[in-house]
């Protein structure tokens, strides 16, 4: 039996929360170690497992891997969800950064005042309906397809359905204008491996609540701030 992937970061989303996503869409099973003190994570510095003194890390097929685009790179070419040749492997990688340029504006939130969350929602919302789902739309339709490139599911979906729920805990009528987006994200939920991720009970975490930003902040010292202009 295969040793299972190892994952090291904080009990909740952050950005290990699309690696846990890719993981389940591959089949990959893993287990978790969450980060609850400074001493923890002290600890993986002083061994020099983290290239970067960086979160997330994830330990399987013998290595230690770190930087998040990295290791789900590494995960969809094992797993045959990165295109069947360099043209598709170029459209998933410029399609899943956009969602990941959009997951960036959407992490800092729960670290921000009640006062402030308010500003970022609509921030959220204003580049969401004019900057990155208007792409997503207008690809699908072209493509023709049920996925974004080619004909089978790739990374590039996984994300974007990822992307397309985070919005919607902010946003919940984001996808009115959207038609295309919203048959994408009720095929891909019914994906089974997706589909189970979906489920209570899995390792998909929920959003991140007040036990969540505090232990970030005690074991990394460290504050989000947020321009609004």
């Amino acid at each position: 039996m295969s040793k299972k992937a190892k994952l090291y970061y904080f009990n909740g989303r952050g950005k290990m929360e699309s690696i846990r996503w890719l993981m389940a869409a591959a089949g990959i099973e893993f287990e978790e170690v969450f980060l609850e003190t400074r001493e923890q994570y002290e600890a993986l510095l002083k061994e020099g497992v983290l290239l970067y003194q960086q979160v997330p890390m994830v330990e399987m097929d013998g290595m230690k891997l770190v930087q998040s685009q990295a290791i789900m790179q590494y995960i969809a070419g094992k797993h045959d969800l990165h295109g069947k040749d360099l043209k598709e492997r170029l459209l998933i990688d410029m399609y899943v950064g956009g969602t990941t340029d959009l997951m960036m504006v959407i992490l800092p939130h729960p670290f921000l005042s009640p006062e402030d969350k308010l500003k970022h929602i609509n921030i959220i919302e204003q580049k969401t309906k004019e900057r990155y789902f208007p792409v997503y739309e207008k690809v699908l339709r072209d493509h023709g397809g049920n996925f974004l490139v080619g004909n089978r599911l790739s990374w590039a979906d996984v994300q974007l359905i990822e992307t397309i729920l985070m919005v919607e805990e902010k946003c919940s009528n984001v996808l009115t204008s959207f038609p295309q987006l919203q048959k994408f994200k009720q095929r891909i939920s019914e994906i089974p491996p997706i589909k189970a991720f979906l489920q209570p009970g899995s390792q998909r975490k929920p959003q991140p609540d007040d036990k969540y930003v505090a232990t970030v902040r005690t074991v990394l010292q460290a504050y989000y701030k947020v321009n609004f202009n």
